[in-house]
């Protein structure tokens, strides 16, 4: 289970070593418009991260009001809306640490910076849990509920911060 760990802290280290290209473009669109793309993509991505709860919710019996066992294209749907979430995510992590790297300097950028490392770390450890049978059965809530906080704070300090005029409460 170190693994996990050493892909958050492997992003953080090239994230804090990497030079900030502040004129980086995302899918042809540099400064504001690539930063209002990011901002969609990352509303995009949050909206797949509360599908994948639900679903998940769902499979194993969590969802009120949902019928059980959930149908069986329940847990492919999943599968994918997790794929598209993860294909998602690449190009707006890849525009952050090539824009701005892994920062420090206000606690809103802290935060959101960290826990862009954090994100790929709960990503593998879900990957890992899912796969591996013989650990305990609250790991995959764990993992599972870890990545969609993070996706979810990501979101509130970055695509939230910015589609509300640079503000969000209490940041």
């Amino acid at each position: 289970m170190l693994v996990p760990v050493a892909v958050a802290l492997g992003v953080y280290w090239y994230g804090r070593t990497l030079t900030p290209d502040y004129t980086s473009g995302l899918f042809g669109r540099e400064g504001d418009d690539a930063t209002r793309l990011k901002a969609r993509l990352g509303s995009a991505l949050f909206g797949l991260a509360l599908v994948q709860l639900l679903l998940a919710l769902w499979m194993y019996g969590r969802l009120p009001g949902a019928p059980r066992p959930a149908p069986r294209p329940v847990p492919p749907v999943h599968r994918v809306t997790g794929l598209l979430a993860f294909l998602l995510s690449l190009p707006i992590a890849q525009h952050c640490l090539a824009t701005y790297g892994v920062q420090l300097n206000s606690p809103r950028v802290a935060l959101h910076s960290i826990t862009g490392c954090v994100l790929y770390g709960a990503f593998v450890a879900k990957v890992i849990v899912v796969r591996n049978r013989r650990l305990p059965g609250w790991m995959l809530p764990l993992a599972g509920g870890v990545l969609v906080c993070a996706i979810g704070l990501l979101w509130y300090t970055g695509a939230l911060w910015y589609l509300n005029g640079y503000a969000a409460p209490g940041l």
